[in-house]
């Protein structure tokens, strides 16, 4: 890791805004403090930099959306962070809040500026108390941390975007590595306080090379400032009313699909047998959730999540038929890479979902795993607690929750993003407490039993439909495997359909017909 960023916030600004579209707000800052040596790094520090301070200001166009700008200046006294630093970030933040501007934020700092002592110090809430204002309006701040963000910047206003991005190779962190080898007489390790660390922990959402910033943030804005369609008629199940399990054999009698309009119903077919959907939802060419959202967005910002793109959640910004989503889903292993969900994702699943509510997206999960991790570790880590906290944080959200069972759901793992609205359910997808190998082995005390259990316990979706979780059923013809691009856009089509209804109910409505749906889960009979 260097000693600082590369780019100077001009060249910065000017590799993500418009041609010609910045505007700045700064005024001219002459501060004449007392100190004679302070007072000729400030003027070395203007003649380097062309700058009056270490922030520049303003506002400009991201493919032509109006976004304001905080940009710091590493040259300029390590981009540290005086009284009149904060004062102009501050403003500069209240301004954005009053034009209802969303806020991007390009942090670059050694953290506060010592010369000026704990006045500057406490400046960090004078700043952080601005940005709190612009997102309890519901206006959108970003912010890039680059090499390096440090101290108090790291600690306040750099990392509480909704969305954190950083510059790959930064460091960042509370501790400079000097100040913790002084005060602790050992070397900090050097990946502690990588960008890329803290994006596998969870803790930055992208690591993004700035020539692609404006592309991310660009797309990023697009969904959060998106608002959803008109209603669409794709779905013919409706929202609230009619019972959508009561044709709903499975397993056990008819099978229930639901097609978009315009599509032509396939020739009847023999009900879905559960021991085949296990194994059906098995196949490593089965769409996941990546392969979903790529084939169906037409917006769609990955963000990282913990482990990485090896690791078993996968975190999006999309649009899905003009609808805006946060997307919190799982992406199932493979027999050569088991993706176990983890404690640290479920830390991310609670953190996105009170992200969305923030914002005021819906929330789409997207159910695909063998299950929550099994191993000492997990349990230190506290899995099972996380998975309780994932249940009261998805049941108590006020913005509007959509759950797709995609394919495998087994376990707690599964159980975790089900509290929903609205539960859609490929033909396949299944959901059970264990595997069927696993329950055959509780049972039988072998695995032999696997298919009689499978059939027997109810896991296939038109038995989900008969106990009030799945609304609807998306057929797969024969195996969304085999027709990956026409089950993927069946299946993104009935998600969009309802996203659209449920953004039309009133938030009370909807919370309330939640809360009645959970109370009648698992009971035929309350059909």
């Amino acid at each position: 890791m260097g000693t600082g960023t590369a780019l100077t916030a001009h060249q910065l600004i000017g590799l993500l805004v418009d041609p010609g579209s910045f505007r700045t707000w700064d005024e001219p800052a002459d501060p004449h403090p007392a100190d004679p040596g302070y007072r000729a790094s400030l003027a070395r520090a203007r003649a380097r930099t062309g700058l009056d301070e270490a922030v520049l200001t303003g506002t400009g166009l991201i493919g032509g959306r109006p976004v304001a700008l905080v940009a710091s200046e590493f040259g300029f006294l390590g981009g540290s962070i005086g009284v009149g630093t904060a004062e102009r970030i501050t403003r500069a933040v209240e301004r954005a809040t009053a034009e209802r501007l969303p806020l991007l934020a390009l942090p670059v700092s050694g953290g506060t500026r010592m010369q000026e002592g704990s006045a500057a110090f406490l400046c960090m809430l004078r700043i952080t108390a601005a940005v709190q204002a612009h997102r309890a309006a519901g206006l959108p701040y970003l912010t890039y941390l680059r090499n390096p963000t440090m101290g108090g910047v790291f600690a306040s206003w750099g990392t509480l975007g909704q969305l954190v991005f950083a510059e790959p190779g930064a460091r960042l962190g509370f501790l400079g590595p000097r100040v913790y080898e002084e005060l602790r007489g050992v070397e900090l390790p050097a990946d502690v306080q990588r960008a890329e660390t803290l994006a596998e922990r969870g803790l930055v959402d992208a690591v993004v090379p700035p020539e692609e910033l404006r592309e991310v943030v660009r797309r990023s804005l697009a969904v959060l400032t998106s608002a959803p369609s008109p209603l669409s008629t794709a779905s013919t199940t409706p929202l609230y009313g009619e019972n959508p399990g009561d044709n709903a054999g499975g397993n056990a009698g008819e099978n229930v699909s639901t097609y978009t309009s315009g599509e032509t119903a396939p020739e009847p077919h023999a009900p879905t047998d559960a021991w085949d959907s296990v194994r059906r939802t098995r196949r490593p060419d089965r769409p996941g959730t990546r392969e979903l959202l790529r084939r169906t967005a037409t917006e769609l910002v990955l963000l990282d999540a913990p482990g990485g793109r090896a690791g078993a959640l996968v975190r999006a910004l999309a649009i899905l038929g003009g609808q805006p989503v946060l997307v919190v889903g799982q992406e199932r292993g493979t027999p050569d890479h088991e993706r176990p969900f983890t404690a640290a994702d479920l830390r991310a699943v609670r953190r996105s979902a009170r992200l969305a509510e923030q914002l005021g997206l819906p929330l789409l999960t997207v159910v695909d795993t063998a299950g929550a991790e099994l191993s000492a570790q997990a349990e230190l880590d506290g899995v099972a607690v996380e998975i309780a906290h994932c249940l009261t944080t998805l049941l108590a959200l006020r913005t509007p929750v959509l759950a797709v069972l995609l394919g495998q759901g087994s376990g707690g793992g599964a159980l975790a993003l089900l509290p929903a609205d609205r539960v859609i359910a490929a033909e396949h997808a299944w959901l059970a407490p264990l595997p069927p190998e696993g329950a055959s082995a509780i049972v039988h005390r072998d695995g032999a039993h696997a298919a009689e259990l499978a059939r027997a316990q109810g896991i296939g979706a038109g038995d989900l439909a008969r106990v009030g979780l799945v609304d609807e059923v998306v057929p797969e013809r024969p195996d969304a495997a085999d027709e990956p691009d026409t089950f993927c856009e069946r299946l993104g089509a009935a998600a969009a359909a309802a996203l659209g209804l449920l953004a039309a109910v009133p938030e009370a409505e909807r919370f309330a017909a939640r809360a009645d749906r959970h109370r009648r889960l698992g009971d035929p009979r309350s059909r």
